[in-house]
């Protein structure tokens, strides 16, 4: 985790269940209007192919968390 002096964003290694959930919905919205897929594969489930790529960690989403701010 990473925090500068000063700033209110910090990086942390994973997802929370959230996160990771509205980033597959994200996906398989996208997918099923019509997005082509980052993999090759044999299924034409939207669902299934977002969480593959998830998966594959090969989506270009970021996620930027805001820290509270502290009382001093």
């Amino acid at each position: 985790m990473s925090l500068e002096k000063g700033d209110n964003m910090f990086e942390y290694p994973g997802f929370t269940r959230f996160e990771s959930t509205r980033i597959i919905s994200a996906r398989t919205l996208q997918l099923s209007m019509g997005a082509p897929p980052l993999i090759k594969t044999g299924s034409f489930v939207p669902q299934e192919i977002a969480r593959k790529e998830f998966d594959m960690n090969i989506l270009p989403i970021t996620v930027k968390r805001i820290l509270p701010k502290r009382a001093e």
